[in-house]
Protein backbone atom coordinates (compact mmCIF):
# COMPACT_ATOMS: atom_id res chain seq x y z
CA UNK A 1 0.00 0.00 0.00
CA UNK A 2 1.41 3.04 -1.15
CA UNK A 3 2.16 5.54 1.58
CA UNK A 4 1.49 9.01 1.75
CA UNK A 5 3.89 11.40 2.67
CA UNK A 6 3.63 14.92 4.24
CA UNK A 7 2.10 13.31 7.17
CA UNK A 8 0.37 15.84 9.54
CA UNK A 9 0.46 16.89 12.28
CA UNK A 10 -2.63 17.82 15.25
CA UNK A 11 -2.75 21.47 14.20
CA UNK A 12 -3.55 20.60 10.33
CA UNK A 13 -6.51 17.58 11.62
CA UNK A 14 -9.88 19.05 11.85
CA UNK A 15 -12.15 15.96 12.78
CA UNK A 16 -14.82 14.87 11.56
CA UNK A 17 -18.38 14.53 13.17
CA UNK A 18 -20.91 11.90 12.48
CA UNK A 19 -20.40 8.37 13.18
CA UNK A 20 -19.68 6.42 16.25
CA UNK A 21 -17.19 3.27 15.82
CA UNK A 22 -14.49 5.89 15.07
CA UNK A 23 -15.63 8.78 17.18
CA UNK A 24 -12.92 11.05 17.79
CA UNK A 25 -10.77 9.14 15.44
CA UNK A 26 -11.32 10.45 11.56
CA UNK A 27 -10.28 13.43 10.57
CA UNK A 28 -10.03 15.44 7.64
CA UNK A 29 -5.94 17.34 6.39
CA UNK A 30 -6.26 19.48 3.13
CA UNK A 31 -8.25 17.12 0.52
CA UNK A 32 -8.26 13.77 2.53
CA UNK A 33 -9.34 11.85 5.19
CA UNK A 34 -7.36 10.18 7.74
CA UNK A 35 -8.82 7.04 9.41
CA UNK A 36 -8.29 4.14 11.62
CA UNK A 37 -7.33 0.69 9.96
CA UNK A 38 -8.98 -2.49 10.38
CA UNK A 39 -8.64 -6.06 9.74
CA UNK A 40 -10.79 -5.50 7.19
CA UNK A 41 -9.58 -2.32 5.78
CA UNK A 42 -7.73 -4.31 2.80
CA UNK A 43 -11.25 -5.26 1.29
CA UNK A 44 -12.66 -1.94 1.78
CA UNK A 45 -9.64 -0.89 -0.15
CA UNK A 46 -10.60 -3.40 -2.53
CA UNK A 47 -13.85 -2.31 -2.92
CA UNK A 48 -13.21 1.16 -3.52
CA UNK A 49 -10.76 0.86 -5.74
CA UNK A 50 -13.14 -1.59 -8.23
CA UNK A 51 -15.93 2.03 -7.67
CA UNK A 52 -13.37 3.87 -9.12
CA UNK A 53 -12.27 1.74 -11.35
CA UNK A 54 -15.67 1.42 -13.28
CA UNK A 55 -16.21 5.81 -13.05
CA UNK A 56 -18.35 5.27 -9.96
CA UNK A 57 -17.98 8.90 -8.36
CA UNK A 58 -20.12 8.32 -5.18
CA UNK A 59 -17.46 7.02 -3.02
CA UNK A 60 -14.63 7.89 -1.53
CA UNK A 61 -10.72 7.04 -3.45
CA UNK A 62 -8.20 5.53 -1.90
CA UNK A 63 -4.93 6.91 -1.56
CA UNK A 64 -2.90 5.25 0.75
CA UNK A 65 -1.62 5.14 4.53
CA UNK A 66 0.13 7.94 6.56
CA UNK A 67 3.13 8.30 8.57
CA UNK A 68 0.92 7.50 11.71
CA UNK A 69 -0.25 4.07 9.94
CA UNK A 70 -3.85 5.49 9.13
CA UNK A 71 -5.93 4.56 5.95
CA UNK A 72 -5.91 7.76 3.81
CA UNK A 73 -8.95 8.38 1.51
CA UNK A 74 -9.83 11.31 -0.92
CA UNK A 75 -12.03 13.46 1.20
CA UNK A 76 -15.78 13.81 -0.60
CA UNK A 77 -16.87 17.62 -0.64
CA UNK A 78 -20.20 18.21 0.16
CA UNK A 79 -22.37 18.04 3.11
CA UNK A 80 -23.20 14.70 5.35
CA UNK A 81 -26.62 14.88 7.61
CA UNK A 82 -25.36 14.99 11.17
CA UNK A 83 -27.76 16.46 14.11
CA UNK A 84 -29.64 18.74 14.25
CA UNK A 85 -31.32 17.77 11.10
CA UNK A 86 -31.60 20.53 8.25
CA UNK A 87 -35.06 20.49 6.62
CA UNK A 88 -33.91 20.06 3.48
CA UNK A 89 -32.13 16.33 4.05
CA UNK A 90 -35.62 15.23 5.67
CA UNK A 91 -37.55 15.98 2.80
CA UNK A 92 -38.94 13.59 -0.01
CA UNK A 93 -36.80 14.89 -2.63
CA UNK A 94 -33.86 14.09 -0.38
CA UNK A 95 -35.17 10.67 0.51
CA UNK A 96 -35.56 10.00 -3.24
CA UNK A 97 -32.33 10.77 -4.47
CA UNK A 98 -30.67 8.16 -1.44
CA UNK A 99 -32.33 5.81 -3.19
CA UNK A 100 -30.94 6.96 -6.91
CA UNK A 101 -27.69 6.52 -5.25
CA UNK A 102 -28.16 3.28 -3.81
CA UNK A 103 -29.20 2.13 -6.57
CA UNK A 104 -26.36 3.61 -8.88
CA UNK A 105 -24.20 2.40 -6.34
CA UNK A 106 -25.60 -1.36 -6.45
CA UNK A 107 -25.30 -1.30 -10.22
CA UNK A 108 -21.73 0.04 -10.06
CA UNK A 109 -20.34 -3.08 -7.32
CA UNK A 110 -22.53 -5.91 -9.36
CA UNK A 111 -19.36 -6.39 -11.39
CA UNK A 112 -17.26 -6.74 -8.11
CA UNK A 113 -15.96 -9.93 -7.41
CA UNK A 114 -15.44 -10.00 -3.11
CA UNK A 115 -13.85 -13.61 -3.19
CA UNK A 116 -10.28 -13.79 -1.71
CA UNK A 117 -11.01 -10.72 1.25
CA UNK A 118 -11.82 -11.24 4.92
CA UNK A 119 -15.58 -9.03 5.08
CA UNK A 120 -16.67 -7.87 8.31
CA UNK A 121 -19.62 -9.79 9.87
CA UNK A 122 -22.31 -10.79 6.49
CA UNK A 123 -25.84 -10.43 6.79
CA UNK A 124 -28.03 -13.40 7.73
CA UNK A 125 -29.06 -15.82 5.19
CA UNK A 126 -31.44 -15.21 2.57
CA UNK A 127 -30.06 -11.76 2.59
CA UNK A 128 -26.25 -12.08 1.94
CA UNK A 129 -24.20 -13.08 -1.15
CA UNK A 130 -25.40 -11.46 -3.96
CA UNK A 131 -23.05 -8.40 -3.82
CA UNK A 132 -21.40 -6.25 -1.46
CA UNK A 133 -23.56 -3.82 0.00
CA UNK A 134 -22.71 -0.58 2.28
CA UNK A 135 -24.91 -1.78 5.03
CA UNK A 136 -24.85 1.39 7.03
CA UNK A 137 -26.78 4.18 4.92
CA UNK A 138 -27.25 6.29 7.85
CA UNK A 139 -27.73 10.22 7.54
CA UNK A 140 -24.46 10.88 8.72
CA UNK A 141 -22.75 8.45 6.03
CA UNK A 142 -24.51 9.73 3.21
CA UNK A 143 -22.80 13.23 1.97
CA UNK A 144 -25.36 15.73 -0.37
CA UNK A 145 -24.69 18.19 -2.81
CA UNK A 146 -27.21 21.10 -3.75
CA UNK A 147 -30.01 19.18 -2.20
CA UNK A 148 -28.95 15.56 -3.47
CA UNK A 149 -27.71 12.82 -2.38
CA UNK A 150 -24.08 12.60 -4.25
CA UNK A 151 -22.10 10.30 -2.34
CA UNK A 152 -21.42 7.07 0.57
CA UNK A 153 -18.95 7.35 3.38
CA UNK A 154 -17.90 5.01 5.60
CA UNK A 155 -17.48 1.55 4.45
CA UNK A 156 -16.81 -0.02 7.62
CA UNK A 157 -19.33 -2.09 7.27
CA UNK A 158 -19.25 -3.07 4.05
CA UNK A 159 -19.74 -6.93 3.12
CA UNK A 160 -21.67 -9.18 0.93
CA UNK A 161 -25.36 -8.84 1.18
CA UNK A 162 -28.06 -8.29 -1.34
CA UNK A 163 -29.94 -5.10 -2.97
CA UNK A 164 -33.23 -5.97 -0.56
CA UNK A 165 -31.04 -6.07 2.52
CA UNK A 166 -29.57 -2.59 1.87
CA UNK A 167 -33.02 -1.13 0.55
CA UNK A 168 -34.57 -2.37 3.79
CA UNK A 169 -31.53 -0.79 6.06
CA UNK A 170 -31.66 2.45 4.31
CA UNK A 171 -35.57 2.69 4.32
CA UNK A 172 -35.68 2.02 8.18
CA UNK A 173 -33.20 4.48 8.88
CA UNK A 174 -34.26 7.63 6.24
CA UNK A 175 -38.02 7.10 5.99
CA UNK A 176 -37.53 6.55 9.27
CA UNK A 177 -39.50 3.01 9.80
CA UNK A 178 -40.05 3.72 13.46
CA UNK A 179 -42.63 4.31 16.20
CA UNK A 180 -43.47 8.12 15.94
CA UNK A 181 -43.17 8.95 19.37
CA UNK A 182 -39.14 8.06 18.28
CA UNK A 183 -39.42 10.44 15.39
CA UNK A 184 -39.05 14.56 16.44
CA UNK A 185 -39.27 16.47 13.02
CA UNK A 186 -41.46 16.75 10.24
CA UNK A 187 -41.54 12.98 8.89
CA UNK A 188 -43.45 11.68 11.78
CA UNK A 189 -46.89 10.06 10.83
CA UNK A 190 -45.80 9.69 7.06
CA UNK A 191 -43.00 6.37 7.63
CA UNK A 192 -44.99 4.21 5.19
CA UNK A 193 -45.58 6.55 3.02
CA UNK A 194 -41.66 7.23 2.22
CA UNK A 195 -41.48 3.39 2.68
CA UNK A 196 -43.38 3.23 -0.30
CA UNK A 197 -41.04 6.56 -1.81
CA UNK A 198 -38.00 4.99 -1.23
CA UNK A 199 -38.73 1.52 -2.61
CA UNK A 200 -40.67 3.36 -5.58
CA UNK A 201 -37.22 5.73 -6.24
CA UNK A 202 -35.02 2.58 -6.23
CA UNK A 203 -37.07 0.64 -8.09
CA UNK A 204 -38.01 -2.21 -6.22
CA UNK A 205 -38.94 -5.20 -8.09
CA UNK A 206 -42.47 -6.91 -6.73
CA UNK A 207 -40.46 -10.02 -5.74
CA UNK A 208 -38.21 -8.14 -3.38
CA UNK A 209 -40.90 -6.33 -2.07
CA UNK A 210 -42.43 -9.50 -0.96
CA UNK A 211 -38.78 -9.62 0.88
CA UNK A 212 -38.35 -6.14 2.39
CA UNK A 213 -40.46 -6.46 5.57
CA UNK A 214 -38.93 -9.44 6.49
CA UNK A 215 -35.22 -7.88 5.57
CA UNK A 216 -36.42 -4.28 7.80
CA UNK A 217 -36.97 -6.82 10.70
CA UNK A 218 -33.62 -8.56 10.29
CA UNK A 219 -31.49 -5.54 9.53
CA UNK A 220 -32.76 -4.14 12.60
CA UNK A 221 -31.89 -6.94 14.71
CA UNK A 222 -28.37 -7.35 12.74
CA UNK A 223 -27.28 -3.69 13.34
CA UNK A 224 -28.54 -3.20 16.45
CA UNK A 225 -26.47 -6.88 17.56
CA UNK A 226 -23.50 -5.13 16.46
CA UNK A 227 -24.15 -2.22 18.68
CA UNK A 228 -24.86 -4.13 21.85
CA UNK A 229 -21.92 -6.57 21.10
CA UNK A 230 -19.31 -3.20 20.65
CA UNK A 231 -20.85 -2.14 24.13
CA UNK A 232 -20.70 -4.88 25.79
CA UNK A 233 -17.14 -5.03 25.06
CA UNK A 234 -16.28 -1.25 26.70
CA UNK A 235 -16.75 0.60 23.32
CA UNK A 236 -16.96 3.86 24.85
CA UNK A 237 -18.53 5.56 22.34
CA UNK A 238 -21.47 2.88 21.26
CA UNK A 239 -21.79 2.27 25.17
CA UNK A 240 -23.12 6.20 25.85
CA UNK A 241 -25.18 5.48 22.95
CA UNK A 242 -26.49 2.18 24.16
CA UNK A 243 -26.98 3.55 27.66
CA UNK A 244 -28.91 6.81 26.50
CA UNK A 245 -32.03 5.47 25.29
CA UNK A 246 -30.70 3.08 22.44
CA UNK A 247 -31.35 0.37 24.10
CA UNK A 248 -34.96 1.08 24.93
CA UNK A 249 -35.70 2.50 21.21
CA UNK A 250 -34.33 -0.95 19.91
CA UNK A 251 -36.60 -2.91 21.99
CA UNK A 252 -39.86 -0.22 21.35
CA UNK A 253 -39.19 -0.43 17.61
CA UNK A 254 -38.43 -3.86 17.35
CA UNK A 255 -42.20 -4.97 18.73
CA UNK A 256 -43.71 -2.24 16.20
CA UNK A 257 -42.32 -4.11 13.17
CA UNK A 258 -43.79 -7.14 14.52
CA UNK A 259 -47.07 -5.28 15.08
CA UNK A 260 -46.92 -3.70 12.00
CA UNK A 261 -45.52 -5.99 9.31
CA UNK A 262 -49.29 -6.68 7.40
CA UNK A 263 -49.08 -2.34 7.36
CA UNK A 264 -45.48 -2.48 6.01
CA UNK A 265 -46.42 -4.73 3.24
CA UNK A 266 -50.05 -3.10 2.53
CA UNK A 267 -47.51 0.31 2.02
CA UNK A 268 -45.67 -1.02 -0.99
CA UNK A 269 -48.66 -2.51 -2.91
Amino acid sequence: MREVTGTAGTADEVPLVGGTANRGQVVRVGDTVRRPRRDTTAATHALLRHLADVGFTGAPRVLGVDGRGREVLSYVPGTAVTPPYPAWALTDDALVSVAHLLRDYHRAVSTFDPAGHVWPPHPPSPFSGELVTHNDVNLDNVVFRDGRAAALIDFDLASPGSRVWDVAGAARLWAPLRPDRHIGDARRGRALGRFRLFADAYGLTAADREQVVTAVLHNHDWSYDIVGTAAAGGHAAFSDYWANGAMVRARETRQWYVENGDALRRALT
